[in-house]
């Protein structure tokens, strides 16, 4: 199942992506801690390819997916 997810992003110059945070329907913000890994993937659990984050939130780690611009996490 996919979670789509508005998300804070900083664009870099070279085209890059770095999203920063991400914020729920309810309006609650989340920080990424950090990025661990950037990668070309499929999303075996939600269906969909694109670039995917695997990021640290809260000491929990999470993939976000960058699907054409449609960004979501698995649920």
């Amino acid at each position: 199942m996919k979670i789509n997810l508005a998300v804070n992003v900083r664009h870099e110059i070279d085209g890059r992506q770095t999203p920063l945070s991400i914020i729920w329907e309810d309006g609650r913000t989340f920080e990424v801690d950090r990025i661990l890994d950037v990668r070309r993937a499929a999303s075996l659990k939600a269906g969909g390819v694109g670039i995917r984050y695997t990021c640290r939130i809260r000491n929990k780690q999470i993939y976000l997916y960058d699907e054409e611009g449609c960004w979501f996490m698995e649920g």
